[in-house]
């Protein structure tokens, strides 16, 4: 059974994985940001509050790139199914991105769906990036599925 989707294109990325985990150890282990430097093979540290409003600071290494520091804004919250932060590169307008995640049950495991969306004058200028990113997500998605199903199966 094929547990990763995903679709990318030049503006968005998208990748999904069903879980068979409860969807509350998917969302204890996505919102433990403390222990993300231990596990956490794309955002290699997300230090701040999960507030809405809040600014955080977020490490971000996608494969074979260095890691890149961003300070979004937490632009959406629900607490137990998605949150998202928006960010932005030198000024607005240069390269935003709208990075999401959403837990979501399709009658089934529940799916994480990570995703993200990119605006201005530089995404035509980073593809490679943006490709780097897409399998950064996929490597997280996956890690966050074998911990939250190594503490609990779904019936």
């Amino acid at each position: 059974m094929v547990t990763t989707t995903g679709v990318s294109d030049l503006t968005s990325i998208s990748v999904e994985t069903r879980i068979e985990a409860s969807a509350e150890a998917v969302w204890a282990v996505l919102t433990d940001f403390a222990s993300y430097p231990q596990w956490n093979p794309f955002i290699r540290q997300f230090n701040g509050d999960l507030a809405l409003g809040a600014r955080v600071q977020v490490v971000l290494q996608p494969d074979g790139s260095r890691p890149l520091t961003f300070r979004p804004t937490i632009v959406e919250l629900e607490l137990g199914s998605s949150f998202a932060c928006l960010g932005h590169t030198i000024v607005r307008g240069v390269f935003d991105g709208r990075h999401r995640f959403e837990l979501r049950s399709d009658g089934k495991a529940p799916v994480l769906k990570q995703s993200e969306s990119f605006e201005g004058v530089l995404v035509p200028l980073l593809k490679g990036t943006l490709a780097g990113a897409e399998r950064g997500f996929r490597k997280m998605n996956e890690v966050v599925k074998q911990r939250a199903e190594a503490g609990a199966r779904v019936s």
